[in-house]
């Protein structure tokens, strides 16, 4: 009978220990790497690096060319002076050992990292870490990097709980710093558990907070998100109030109060206007028998 070749797996966890001793080990390794302003010096294996990471390998062998073009020492060590050494021996871990330890202070520069490398598992990981560790705290800040970053699903997953913990994150200390990108990617939603005047009250805060911050007029600043308000949800006495508190700074442009009042006068929607689609948490007024059924 002939015999079947397969694979075997030993203790996988017990050989992610061992190799993880290697790291930053300078015992039989030829490569240093220089770290960050103070220049922490940070020893690795040229074999394991170029074969886990394509950026390695690349960097690698262009050093390994010049070094032949000009007669220079191949063994210099690599500068990386914006590197945090932290985050580096991170990364480092994840090469080795196909294993990472991340927590909420390191998780999204990892991320940043992961991406800057190529490491596709390591970005993975980090992903699935930052969706996990959700909190009310820290949701807007996941968003703005999954957003700056352009992880889109990172984005989705996280948009989700703050749907489902709208009014808590707003109020948040993350929310005042979020760019406006991460707020137009919020307000966009359908799912929002908060009524529109209490979405207008709080956008109107964070636009606030970074005109003082930036010093350039509140206007200015929710120029690009202030156009997600959904005006024609608002009463007209509501609206009325808010035409008399914008004269002061002009946070609202003109026309969005004109397409909200053409919605009151028409008492119908424009076909496929968003802005007139009640959001999850937005509160019954009586000029809502008017929308549209969703």
């Amino acid at each position: 009978m002939a015999s079947s070749e397969r694979c075997m797996k030993g203790d996988l966890s017990d050989f992610a220990v061992q190799m993880k001793k290697l790291v930053n080990s300078k015992e039989h390794s030829d490569l240093k790497f220089l770290l960050g302003s103070n220049r922490k010096t940070v020893y690795a294996h040229r074999c394991i690096l170029s074969s886990r990471c394509a950026v390695f390998k690349a960097m690698f062998e262009e050093q390994n060319q010049n070094a032949k073009n000009s007669g220079a020492d191949k063994d210099v060590p690599f500068v990386l002076s914006d590197m945090s050494p932290e985050i580096f021996l991170t990364m480092l871990e994840f090469i080795y050992t196909n294993c990472v330890h991340l927590s909420s202070k390191n998780a999204i520069d990892v991320l940043a990292t992961a991406l800057e490398y190529g490491l596709d598992d390591l970005k993975k990981l980090c992903s699935q870490y930052l969706v996990e560790n959700l909190t009310v705290g820290n949701a807007c800040d996941v968003l703005q990097a999954a957003v700056t970053y352009g992880q889109d699903d990172l984005k989705n997953k996280t948009v989700e709980f703050i749907e489902q913990n709208t009014v808590n994150v707003f109020k948040s200390k993350g929310f005042q710093e979020i760019g406006e990108e991460a707020m137009s990617t919020v307000l966009c939603s359908h799912l929002l558990q908060m009524d529109e005047m209490d979405l207008y009250r709080a956008v109107k805060e964070w636009a606030t907070v970074n005109s003082v911050v930036m010093g350039k007029p509140v206007a200015d600043i929710g120029k690009a998100v202030v156009k997600y308000i959904r005006l024609p949800l608002l009463s007209p006495e509501e609206l009325s109030t808010l035409e008399t508190e914008n004269k002061k700074d002009g946070f609202i442009p003109v026309d969005s109060f004109a397409q909200a009042w053409r919605f009151h006068a028409l008492k119908h929607p424009e076909k496929g206007n968003l802005l007139t689609q009640k959001r999850r948490g937005t509160n019954a007024r009586d000029c809502h028998k008017y929308l549209e059924s969703k």
